[in-house]
């Protein structure tokens, strides 16, 4: 915390290294995070793009005793609502999902890409067929019906295969798998 109360304290002084480092630090994560929302990469990295211009231009109103990480991470959060409440209805997007990511976001005890990376790690060890059908419904946006069609198999096969597969992850990655699993896949809370 310290840290980042140096490096604010720089960065509102308008040192362009701080600010270059800020960048180089966090510019492809911010970008990785934004597009699990836009599912756009370059709309993911105009937001990013729009967050650093912000932050550069307002960087004397940052609170130093924030998280620097917290702050970027909710910065990018804000920017995409913000976008897409300009292209769409708000209430389109489902309230308790935008509660869940926000929870998220707020917990300092979360460190997001890690979260991430392990349930990316624990997908990759589902067992083959098992894996192969999550990946075409929470990543490919596959239906059940289209994913019975694609691999030549009943319906009932495929919905076994992704029950266990969040079994699999449940046990593994315990009570934070249905959150992260609503960011990264923008699967219904439903399921």
């Amino acid at each position: 915390m310290e840290k980042d109360f140096v490096f604010v304290e720089k960065l509102k002084n308008g040192d362009n290294n701080a600010y270059t480092l800020l960048m180089n630090d966090y510019y492809k994560n911010l970008c990785g995070y934004a597009n699990l929302f836009t599912k756009d990469p370059s709309k993911s990295e105009d937001i990013v793009q729009n967050i650093f211009v912000k932050i550069w231009i307002y960087r004397k109103k940052i609170d130093p005793n924030i998280s620097i990480k917290k702050y970027l991470y909710k910065s990018v959060y804000n920017e995409f609502i913000d976008q897409y409440r300009k292209n769409k209805s708000v209430i389109s997007l489902e309230e308790k999902y935008l509660k869940v990511i926000d929870t998220i976001i707020d917990d300092n005890s979360l460190d997001i890409e890690k979260l991430m990376m392990n349930v990316n790690r624990e997908i990759d060890k589902l067992p083959e067929k098992c894996k192969r059908v999550f990946i075409l419904n929470k990543k490919e946006g596959l239906t059940h019906n289209e994913i019975a069609e694609y691999l030549q198999i009943s319906t009932k096969t495929v919905e076994s295969h992704i029950t266990r597969a969040f079994k699999i992850l449940n046990q593994k990655l315990g009570n934070k798998i249905k959150s992260i699993l609503i960011i990264i896949f923008d699967f219904k809370l439903s399921n």
